[in-house]
Parts: C-alpha cells; structure tokens; sequence
C-alpha cells in the first residue's frame, strides 16, 4: 500500500484540523492566511512568542558555528547553560537531553543509582512522558494500560492529600516525583503543605526529590522554577518544553547536595547538549528577566479572573500563565469553537480548558482571548 501525504505519518495523534505555516509573537498564520492567537504556546513551550528575536539570532549565530559535536568533546553553548541554571537553581549539576520524558528517565535512574532503591512515589493525575521508564511513573491508567506490564515500584498518591502521600511510603523508595502543578491532569497546583510533607517524606526514606517542572520551569508560572514559590527546594528538577523556545531540549538538574551518584558511562544522549538548542536556551535565560516574571505573574490573574466569569465555569486554578477554567462539561466543543473563532487553546481531561500562552503575552492579548472565550460559551 502506498503512502500519501495523509497516511506517512503514523497515526499517534488526532486528525488536525489546521496547517499552522508561520508564528510571529502570540499569532499563529495558517496555510490560507488565517491569524490565530496562540494562547497553547505550543503546549506551554514557546514560552517568549513565535521568532522571538533573542533565541532566533542566537540559533542563527550558533548555525553558522557548530551544529553537533558530541558529548566526547566540549561546546560552548552547553557549558554556558549548565552554569546558566546552576545560577538560578543555586548550585547545580545538570545532563543535557532531547526531550522531557528523557529528562524524567535521568531522574528515575539517577535516583536509583544514588539511593540504590527503585520504588518511586508519584501522584494520580499527573503525566511525566510515554517512555517506558516515564509512563510507569504517569498517574493515568487509560495511557499506561495498552504498554503494561511496564516497570515495576511506582506507586501512586492523591494530589493534595498529605495521607494518601504518607500511605504510599515504603522502604525501597528512593524518589518521590511531583509537578509543582498538574498540567496534563487538570492544571492543579499543589500546595505548600502537601509539598512541605513530600519533603519531610523523602527525608525519612532516604529518598530524592524531584519536580517535574518541564512544564512549570522557565519563568511559566511566574518565577523561573515553580518551587522559588513554594518554599521547598528539590534535589532534582526536570526541565524541558519552553528552555530552548521550540527546539528540542531537555535537562535534569541535579543539586550540589545530591550531586556524585552518576559517573562516566552511566547515561548519555547522543543529541543531549546540541550547541544549536543549549545556545538558543542561553537566550531564553538570558531574557527572562523580573520585569517579564511580574507582567507573567500579573497577566496570569488577569487570565484567571476574566475565565471565573465565563458561562459553566466552576473552578479556575493555576499558576502565572498556566490556568486551566473547569467547566460543567466536556470543554472539547469550547477548544474546537474558539479555534473556528481565531484562538488556540487546549484540554487537561475532559472539563478542564487549559491556557497557556506565550509569557510576553500583553494584558490586551488576555483579553482579546477572553473575548474570544465568552462569545464561544454563549454560543
């Protein structure tokens, strides 16, 4: 049977509705000259808008330069962004991927390695990749059952429910992983006192600390990680989606305090570290600066306030500029109406509208996809 342009790719994903062409700022341009404000940001990755300026001439630079050298030898760009975050972190390690699931794989067996235990505790609802490694510590079951038996010790706690959190404990664990906020599970923020007890936890067990933050990270919710709001700081923190912009990284830092369990030969990535990527991520660090943190922060209220007052919202929660609107019903009809309407937005599950704009979003793009919103849910 032959292939046509329709059928080559494998079908992993919906039949799309649009061919998106060009990105300049918070718009999309689709193949008939259709613009759409982007309030997906490509699931929460093109954290500084489509051709950002500073990430786009440091790719270009970077181009001109050294594409691949391999981890056999140094570059420039990957050295200069591992001291990059170790600065914001505050005294880091970090291993240079392609992806967050390959990030999250670097957690599970750097844990394993330096605690010598493979049991993890992990939360329902939450989504940390489709690896195998990855899915095994994903909280939902729909996207683990077709792929099962997968790998055995994760055992599973309830968001926010500090004895669910203590009923999961026991002696052969070695990680304790947690999304500051639940993106693909229904945007849900976990609060301090759960994240308070998590660490209490792991301390007790002798376990590491990790925080998803591959979509939380890189100035999403209003600081540069998730946890300088929350008065906890992990060993381990997983990095990815919007580091580089839109291209493909991924990062797992390791704190100096927990540093020294991986030696030479125990992980790599052939592609991990690409000069291109780590000189493109320079930029977006570089670039994240308070000023942009505090219209994040301030943008993000406006969003949240202006989704409280929309027809069969119940529930609005997030953090910055991932929010997620829990309506009365199924929010697929909502998503499909906005995009015929001009604005791109997503699901998390089926009730939950999830926003996640590009971080340079201006208070009138907020309400420009407020409007957008209102007119679809009176509809």
């Amino acid at each position: 049977m032959s292939t046509t342009l329709a059928t080559a790719l494998l079908p992993t994903y919906p039949e799309t509705r649009v061919t998106f062409v060009e990105g300049d700022g918070v718009w999309l341009l689709d193949h008939a000259g259709t613009r759409y404000l982007d309030f997906a940001g490509g699931i929460a990755v093109v954290g500084l808008g489509h051709r950002h300026p500073a990430p786009l001439a440091a790719a270009h630079a970077q181009l001109d330069k050294l594409w691949h050298a391999s981890n056999l030898y140094g570059t420039e760009p990957a050295r200069v962004l591992a001291q990059r975050l170790s600065d914001r972190f505050g005294g880091a390690q970090a291993f240079f991927c392609n992806s967050g699931a390959e990030a999250n794989e670097a957690a599970l067996k750097y844990a394993r390695k330096a605690t010598g235990k493979p049991g993890v505790i992990a939360l329902e609802q939450s989504f940390h990749g489709r690896t195998m490694g990855s899915l095994s510590v994903t909280g939902q079951p729909a996207k683990r059952a077709a792929f099962e038996p997968l790998v055995s010790g994760a055992r599973f706690a309830t968001p926010n429910d500090i004895a669910s959190l203590r009923a999961a404990a026991a002696a052969d664990v070695g990680l304790i992983l947690l999304e500051p906020v639940l993106g693909e599970g229904g945007v849900i923020p976990l609060t301090k006192e759960f994240l308070a007890a998590a660490a209490a936890l792991a301390d007790e067990l002798g376990a590491l600390l990790a925080f998803d933050e591959v979509q939380t990270g890189v100035g999403r919710t209003g600081s540069f990680f998730a946890f300088e709001q929350l008065d906890v700081r992990p060993q381990l923190v997983t990095l990815a989606k919007s580091l580089a912009n839109g291209l493909p990284i991924g990062c797992l830092l390791v704190a100096e305090d927990a540093a020294g369990a991986f030696v030479p030969g125990d992980h790599g990535s052939t592609f991990g570290g690409n000069p291109v990527s780590c000189a493109a991520a320079v930029a977006v660090c570089d670039t994240i600066d308070d000023a942009l943190l505090a219209q994040v922060r301030t943008n993000g209220q406006r969003l949240q306030a202006g989704l409280a007052r929309l027809p069969g919202v119940v529930e609005v929660r997030g953090a910055g500029l991932l929010v997620g609107a829990v309506f009365d019903g199924p929010v697929q009809s909502i998503v499909d109406g906005a995009l015929d309407a001009g604005l791109v937005c997503l699901t998390s599950g089926a009730n939950v509208l999830r926003l996640a704009p590009p971080l340079i979003a201006s208070s009138d793009d907020v309400d420009r996809a407020l409007a957008i919103l209102t007119e679809v849910t009176k509809a």
